[in-house]
């Protein structure tokens, strides 16, 4: 089973609206996080896995990283959270879709519009398993613990 954009289909005008507001929204996020530094702001919500569990999810540390990433700082990003590299790259990609489908009425077009049930297990099974790694109290494991 594959998700296409032909699954979903939106007007030209709503599709637009849609796609800017999510630029906006994207952006306002990204001033909030680069201006605010998480670790002293008290409106970034915690983690609620780490909070209840002590145990550090896949996501722990993202909100620092992304603040340290913006600030220049990637060795600080990296070892917040080393998916930083990779999630930077996917949310690059939809914002620059986003951007295009808001400026143009059309996405990036890559050939990337199919998402395979395989590319879904597989971002599942790396999140799983980058979340198994990073809470082993054994070095070389403790270098991931946000």
């Amino acid at each position: 089973m594959e998700i296409t954009s032909d699954d979903i289909r939106v007007s030209g005008s709503s599709e637009r609206a849609f796609a800017a507001t999510g630029v906006a929204v994207c952006v306002a996020g990204a001033a909030a996080v680069w201006y605010f530094d998480p670790v002293n702001a008290g409106f970034f919500p915690q983690c609620p896995l780490y909070a209840m569990t002590g145990f550090a999810c896949p996501g722990c540390g993202l909100t620092r990283g992304f603040h340290a990433l913006l600030n220049g700082d990637v060795v600080t990003a990296l070892d917040y959270n080393a998916l930083i590299p990779l999630l930077t790259v996917f949310f690059g990609y939809i914002f620059l879709s986003m951007l295009m489908v808001a400026v143009r009425g059309k996405g990036i077009g890559l050939g990337v519009n199919k998402f395979s049930m395989v590319l879904i297990w597989a971002t599942f099974a790396t999140l799983l398993v980058f979340g198994v790694l990073r809470n082993i109290p054994a070095y070389p494991f403790t270098i991931l613990f946000p």
